[in-house]
Order: C-alpha cells, then structure tokens, then sequence
C-alpha cells in the first residue's frame, strides 16, 4: 500500500492515539455525577482514572512484540474490538466497582492504538523528522482534550454519565471499520524466537539504554504531572473553586489549546533548535509551573493564578511529548513496536501511580494535585539532564 500524505497520516495515526484522552476526559466533567449515581465516594470514583492509566501501562507491554513478529495491523485490530466490548460495559455498570474494572479493559483494548501509532512513526521517520511528525500528530490528537470534555458536557444534557460510553463504544465502532483498511502496514512479520529469554534480553537491551531511559522517564514524568491534574481537577475547580460544569469544560479545552498551539510551535522551532534544548526549556517551564501551584495551594488558593500555571503546565507537554518520544526511539528502529511498548508503559505506570497518589491523598484542597504536579515537574528536569549527558555533543546544540 502506498504511504499516505503527511497529513493523512498523522490523521490516521492521530486518531489511534485520541482514544485514550478521549476515554479519559469525555466523562471528567461527570465525576461528581458518577460518585452520586453509584454511592461512591470522590476517591473510589477517581479509581476509574487510575485502573486507565494502569491498563493501559500493562497492555503495551504485550502489543508491542506482537506488532513486531505479526506486524501493526493485527494487534491493532484486536485492540480495537476489546475496546468497543469494555465500552459497552463500562455504560452499562451498575456499581463503582466494576465500572474500575471495566475502564481497566477498556484500557487495555485502547492500548494498542497508542504502540501502533508511535511504531508507525518510528518505521517511516527519525530523528527531528520523527519529533517533527509526532508534532503534527498532536494536532489532532489533541483535539481529543479540547472536544472530549465540552462533548461530555453536552451529553449530560441530554441523558446520564452513561451515554458518554455509548458514543465512545460507536466511535471505537467507526475506527475498527475506517483506520486499520487506510492505514499502511510498516511493520515486518519477524520469526518467532522461542523462548520468553530473548524477549526478556531485547527488553534488557532497551533499559540498558541510558538515553532511552532517561528520555522515557522524562515524557512520562510530564505524562505523569497531566495525569495528576486530570484526576484533580475536576474536584478541585468544580467543588473547591465551585466552576460550574461546563466553564470546567471550557477551562479544561483552553489548557487542551495551549498544549496543541505548543506542539505544533515545537514543529517550527526545531527547524533552528534540537530536540534535547527544547525539551530542556520545556521540562523547566513545567517546574515553575508546579511551583507556583504548590505556594498557591500551601499559601493561599486564588482561581486565576492557578489557572494561569495549570495553563503553563500542560503547555509544555506540546514541547515535552514529541521530543521525549523520539529521542528515546532513536537507536531502536529495529525493535520500534517494542520501544513504543517499552515507552508507554514506563509512561503510564507513573502516570497510574500519580493519579492514584492525588486520588488518595484527597483532602478537599488543591494540595495534593499541586504537589504531585510540582514532583512531577522537578523529576522530569532530572531525568531530561541525565538524558542530555548521554548524547553526543552535536545533539545537544541549542541551534
């Protein structure tokens, strides 16, 4: 099959990879409506948040050696089924508990459009044509935040927190029958290995890695202060602040917005500038923006000022993202659908692990939220210094 255009591409390839916003922040405006609906408490609740982040962390792991031996297209297809199944019973779930479940399967199926996508990137580009391309992709992936929560929003209008599973059932439904027919197979059938060893000892090859290392860690760091803000926000702002539903929406799309306008900047600075000055700029932006939200929690909460670096915080992801992936990916073109998994799933255990630690940690105050941000940020720093030490001097050039 004939390589689509660019466009097309990061179209299709973008569409893969928003159905994990969009199963994440369609229903955040209905939160608090599910805690009422199902007797549940804010935390038990926000469990549906983590058991995502954790399904999808798990997930990876296994979709990414199968997209190397049977190719991109299969996994992903399955994928795609279990999906629009986990929907189907998330919308239907009659207690807290197995609504928890049921996201985690859901996750699980949604997973494999995340690998597939960042292996199809990596099979078809490198270096800052990879950071470049998946630069573009956020374009439309990032539509997903802006859209999902005013979506979700205008749902809840017109019936219960239920049919936002329903439409995300139907729209996994659309993708399982469009994208797997246009998108182009990149991948080759490798020859099974045999033994569990050899998988083990590639998986040891890319954590040995120390520039693949550090880079991953970096991106899920920032992947992680997101999290962290998804699982908090709607409490904080709604019940805290008491925004109303919608304005929440609407705040919730402008940080969405600012993430896009950043990514897609990134796309034009780094005609001038490497990935690794960037993601340097980038990553520090991100742990003054966690700074100030941890003053203003500790010091004295004020709506505007914490919007503003909420703002600034989920910016920088636009630079973060992009940059994190493709330096990380780099030397391991051979291995991509296991990188991606490798990746991913580093990503999405801190991720599952900080919006846990907020959901926990819980207080009725923007604390826990603003701490975990501002840990999250002071991490990404570290772990994108360290990445930055591993690099030949030539990648490390500001222009």
């Amino acid at each position: 099959m004939k390589e689509p255009s660019e466009r097309t591409l990061a179209l299709l390839l973008g569409t893969l990879t928003a159905f994990a916003p969009l199963s994440i922040d369609m229903y955040l405006p209905s939160l608090p409506a599910i805690a009422r609906d199902l007797h549940a408490s804010a935390s038990a609740v926000q469990l549906t948040l983590a058991a995502f982040f954790a399904g999808l962390a798990v997930a990876q792991l296994a979709y990414g050696p199968l997209a190397d031996r049977f190719g991109r297209k299969p996994p992903l297809v399955f994928g795609l089924v279990l999906y629009v199944l986990a929907s189907v019973a998330c919308a239907l779930a009659p207690t807290v508990e197995i609504l928890v479940a049921m996201r985690f399967v859901q996750a699980v199926g949604g997973a494999a459009g995340v690998v597939v996508a960042r292996a199809v990137v990596r099979d078809l580009r490198s270096g800052a044509e990879a950071a470049r391309l998946l630069s573009l992709l956020m374009l439309v992936m990032g539509a997903a935040p802006v859209l999902a929560p005013l979506l979700g929003s205008a749902l809840s209008v017109f019936g219960s927190w239920r049919l936002t599973f329903w439409v995300l059932a139907v729209l996994g439904v659309v993708c399982l029958a469009v994208v797997p027919a246009a998108l182009p197979e990149t991948g080759r059938r490798r020859a099974s290995r045999g033994a569990p060893s050899a998988l083990l000892a590639e998986i040891r090859a890319l954590l040995g890695d120390r520039s693949f290392l550090a880079f991953a860690l970096a991106g899920g760091f920032s992947q992680a202060g997101m999290f962290a803000y998804i699982a908090g926000s709607p409490f904080v702002l709604i019940e805290l602040f008491d925004v109303p539903p919608r304005t929440y929406a609407l705040l919730f799309g402008l940080n969405a917005a600012g993430l896009i306008a950043a990514s897609q900047l990134n796309r034009r600075v780094l005609a001038t500038h490497s990935s690794v000055a960037v993601l340097g700029r980038a990553t520090m932006a991100a742990f003054v923006a966690g700074l100030a939200l941890v003053a203003l929690a500790f010091v004295q909460p004020s709506l505007a000022p914490s919007l503003v670096a909420l703002f600034v915080f989920v910016a920088t992801i636009g630079f973060v993202g992009p940059n994190t992936t493709a330096l990380a990916m780099e030397r391991h073109g051979a291995r991509a659908g296991l990188a991606s998994a490798v990746l991913g799933s580093l990503q999405f255990t801190i991720a599952s692990a900080a919006a846990t630690l907020v959901g926990a940690a819980n207080d009725g105050t923007m604390r826990p939220m603003a701490t975990v941000m501002a840990g999250c940020g002071a991490a990404g720093v570290a772990c994108m210094l360290l990445g930055r030490k591993s690099l030949a001097p030539e990648a490390v050039a500001t222009s």
